[in-house]
């Protein structure tokens, strides 16, 4: 019997969120809450197991909007900074729970380390500091999350290697530009897509909307979900409206089943 799957977004915003700080343009100044976008990142809810995918600089925010009272592994995509700037605020779970599960590949560690060093110690470490365990993987072979099998799928952000996941008909990808084929073959017929649209205008390291509207004709998801957005895709309201009928602007909050 097929586990209940559940994803919540909590956040669809790039790196500076919506509203960006002091700005005036239009987006940053609308009223509609889905126009309010915190760091990108999405929490899965597996059977009894809770997941989350990137621990950006609105971690914590994000749980306790979300009230997730529990943390069963946290996957990283990459090492830049709205992807991982929360890693510190997951010392709640670990205070309740012990050691919290980290999957990454072995690039994105190195560069954990040296900006968390504290929390990688070994000797007289700081008894404040959660630990973490360590889960190298990478693009070659998948791995299981307890009874899921998860695929990671590598794609470039302009020249750095990004990791995607795909996971019981359900891929994640983010901060993507490009992808070679052998693993653009490993996401074709997923059910269910959720991709990178950073704006209107092309940009060296993201897709753009175009961009982002071509791969998912090519990959033939029943639902797409575009995230890791910016002010300059326009209102998520106007947006919406150009859209093809199985693709769908995500905004913070939004929940899917699967």
């Amino acid at each position: 019997m097929k586990s209940h799957f559940k994803v919540t977004f909590l956040g669809t915003g790039t790196s500076q969120g919506i509203p960006v700080i002091g700005s005036k343009h239009p987006v940053c100044l609308s009223d509609d809450l889905k126009d309010k976008r915190l760091r990108v990142s999405v929490l899965l809810e597996i059977g009894d197991k809770v997941y989350v995918i990137d621990c950006g600089p609105d971690f914590r925010q994000q749980m306790l909007l979300n009230q997730v009272e529990k943390l069963d592994a946290v996957l990283i995509t990459h090492e830049h900074s709205d992807h991982t700037a929360g890693l510190d605020d997951i010392r709640p779970f670990y205070f309740r729970q012990g050691d919290i599960s980290f999957y990454a590949s072995k690039e994105v560690f190195v560069a954990l380390k040296r900006r968390f060093g504290y929390i990688f110690e070994t000797q007289n470490k700081y008894p404040g500091a959660p630990t973490i365990t360590q889960h190298v993987i990478s693009k070659k072979e998948s791995f299981l999350l307890h009874d899921t099998l998860v695929t990671p799928v590598e794609a470039l952000h302009n020249t750095l290697p990004v990791l995607g996941y795909s996971m019981e008909g359900f891929t994640y990808l983010t901060d993507v530009k490009t992808m070679a084929p052998s693993e653009f073959e490993k996401i074709k017929g997923t059910k269910v897509l959720v991709i990178n649209a950073l704006r209107q205008e092309p940009h060296p390291s993201h897709l753009n909307l175009e961009e982002a509207l071509a791969f998912i004709a090519k990959v033939k998801p029943q639902r797409a979900y575009l995230t890791h957005i910016s002010h300059h895709l326009g209102f998520h309201k106007a947006v919406q409206a150009t859209l093809p009928s199985n693709v769908f602007l995500a905004y913070d909050g939004l929940t899917i089943e699967l």
